[in-house]
């Protein structure tokens, strides 16, 4: 089960700068942040920290299309709004829908796709737990993903995407090679179409003429 007041031997600590302290961990030292900082049982933190990412990444998204709409910004031809097409009142409602119910669902459902996906090629894997907080943790990046940039979008999924496929070797005890194969549909879903990184490299290919 999940916990959450007592901290599991070699899980995270709870609040804010623990939540700090893994952000910026994982983007600096990824491997040694999946062999110290996930624990059987331990998916309170990973999922607290799929949340803000999701908070914060949405949040700027909305905001970007409220600065935009009264003329105080300028987003260019790259915008998709998500919650920005709704009212203040609706985006918050809707904004705590994907926070609460949407982010963990589809964590959890991905999580157990991945855990098919190794059943024949890692013999020693870690539990679906250990799956659920590594693709939380690895969705470190997308913290900048509202941003209306296709650039940065594209530079921030593939970073989260190359983070899960790290941790899936190290936590599953799978070589690169192969955790990248057993990973690739996981980290689509997460990353490709959850964040949107297809959709602004298919615009930037369209951009670019091809």
């Amino acid at each position: 089960m999940t916990q959450w007041v007592e901290n599991p031997t070699g899980g995270r600590d709870r609040g804010p700068s623990a939540l700090l302290r893994a952000w910026a961990e994982i983007l600096i030292r990824p491997r040694r942040f999946f062999r110290t900082g996930v624990a059987p049982g331990d998916q309170a933190p990973g999922l607290v920290f799929a949340a803000m990412v999701v908070l914060v990444e949405e949040a700027s998204r909305f905001l970007v299309v409220d600065l935009a709409r009264r003329g105080l910004v300028s987003t260019g031809p790259f915008l998709y709004p998500a919650i920005g097409d709704f009212t203040p009142g609706i985006a918050v409602l809707a904004l705590l829908a994907v926070i609460v119910f949407v982010t963990p669902a589809t964590v959890h459902l991905t999580a157990a796709l991945q855990t098919l996906l190794l059943l024949p090629v890692a013999p020693d894997r870690g539990g679906v737990s250990e799956t659920v907080q590594v693709m939380c943790y690895a969705m470190a990046p997308c913290l900048l993903a509202g941003l209306p940039s296709p650039e940065l979008r594209v530079l921030v999924t593939a970073w989260g995407a190359a983070l899960y496929v790290v941790g899936t070797s190290v936590i599953h005890d799978l070589r690169i090679g192969i955790a990248a194969a057993v990973a690739a549909l996981p980290a689509a879903i997460v990353f490709g179409y959850g964040f949107r990184g297809f959709d602004a490299a298919l615009w930037l290919l369209g951009s670019a003429g091809f």
